[in-house]
């Protein structure tokens, strides 16, 4: 697991909510997590994992989602179980290359 995606989930659960993040990393992240991802007219896409699904909007203009975005994302990923400290837990322990 990517210590990417893992710093990108602690953000997304930081207060108050950061207002620039992009979208690809977004679905970058929720793909890593499993969900499907399915593209619909106007900018959405709807997020699925496992039952919970959610309709996501990209942004209109640029690509850094607004808070308001960034906390319908978190809201989803927790109803999910996709948390920081699940995700923690799930993680294989990092070791450092031998220098």
């Amino acid at each position: 697991m990517s210590r990417h995606h893992a710093h990108l989930i602690r953000t997304i659960f930081h207060d108050p909510p950061n207002a620039n993040l992009h979208f690809r990393e977004i679905e970058s992240l929720l793909r890593h997590v499993g969900a499907e991802l399915e593209p619909l007219s106007g900018g959405r896409v709807r997020a699925r994992i496992g039952r919970m699904e959610q309709i996501l909007h990209h942004p209109h203009h640029g690509s850094a989602l607004g808070a308001q975005a960034v906390l319908h994302v978190r809201d989803f990923l927790a109803r999910s179980g996709v948390t920081p400290s699940a995700y923690e837990a799930a993680r294989p322990p990092q070791h450092d290359a031998p220098g």
